[in-house]
């Protein structure tokens, strides 16, 4: 429950710090990809930032963590997400 309440937080705080902020879909596949995209594909789709290898490492273990959420509580999570975004983009 704690790492969902975090997710939550970090997505309010990506989205939403301007009353008038627009979400970046990008920012929403991306999440999405975090959650739903397994280890492997995960990577390559890292790759792609260029990001250090300790970077790196520290996203796949929060990965390992948040892939032992149940898929009822990350289709839940989505939800919340994409609310958060209809509220951010008006």
């Amino acid at each position: 429950m704690r790492l969902s309440v975090c997710l939550l937080l970090v997505t309010l705080a990506l989205c939403c710090y301007q009353a008038n902020a627009v979400v970046c879909p990008a920012l929403f596949s991306e999440i999405s990809g975090f959650s739903f995209i397994n280890e492997p594909v995960f990577k390559l789709k890292l790759a792609k930032y260029d990001a250090p290898p300790e970077a790196v490492a520290a996203v796949l273990e929060v990965k390992k963590c948040t892939d032992q959420i149940s898929l009822e509580k990350h289709l839940l999570i989505e939800k919340v997400q994409g609310k958060i975004a209809e509220k951010c983009d008006r």
